[in-house]
């Protein structure tokens, strides 16, 4: 049995030719695209909603703190609010760590 000569393999060890400098990127842009649609529009939505619901807080409502607790807005300053979690208990709780606003009806 005869062992063939390297030089006789070279043509099937070609790569096929490749598309263009497009082709080749295709699937990274692809990737991208897809990221962007499926993480960071929905948390950039999501971020701009909280936001919104932070600056339309005020005195007397309901919140809930990112830690879970449960108290009510005695006082609205610029980067924090005065919360009342319980009879003559109130803490500071910066703006960032507010989680959601109690509705209304849940809190009745």
């Amino acid at each position: 049995m005869a062992i063939p000569e390297i030089s006789s393999l070279l043509p099937l060890a070609q790569a096929a030719p490749s598309g263009g400098g497009l082709a080749q990127f295709l699937p990274i842009i692809l990737l991208f695209v897809g990221m962007w649609f499926l993480i960071i529009a929905p948390q950039r939505k999501r971020q701009k909603a909280h936001d919104q619901m932070l600056k339309a807080l005020k005195t007397g409502d309901e919140i809930v703190t990112s830690g879970g607790i449960y108290g009510t807005i005695t006082n609205v300053k610029d980067d924090c609010f005065v919360v009342r979690i319980a009879d003559n208990t109130k803490i500071e709780l910066g703006k960032g760590f507010v989680a959601n606003k109690v509705p209304a009806k849940a809190a009745e």
